[in-house]
């Protein structure tokens, strides 16, 4: 526990920002199993849908530091990937 007033509101702090950068990293795997579970069902459109909602939660969880911009750019990748597999 610190004795710091400072290193206090660092560790709360900090503990706020380990929860801000668990939900986007939470969303992205989420949304990259929705995109999953769209193409192979066969969905087209609901895969391109799915595809754009998690290229922009994967752009906003790399612009705020949740994730490294090169896993950013490799989930991108492989999003586009299992997307064109579908067909559209």
């Amino acid at each position: 526990m610190p004795n710091i007033k400072q290193q206090e509101k660092r560790v709360r702090s900090a503990s706020r920002q380990r929860l801000e950068n668990l939900r986007y990293r939470s969303t992205v795997k989420t949304l990259t199993k929705r995109l999953e579970s769209a193409v192979t069902s066969g969905e087209a459109e609901r895969a391109r849908a799915e595809h754009r909602e998690l290229t922009r939660w994967i752009d906003r969880a790399a612009a705020r530091g949740a994730i490294h911009r090169n896993t950013a750019a490799r989930r991108k990748a492989q999003a586009a990937r299992l997307l064109s597999r579908s067909g559209s």
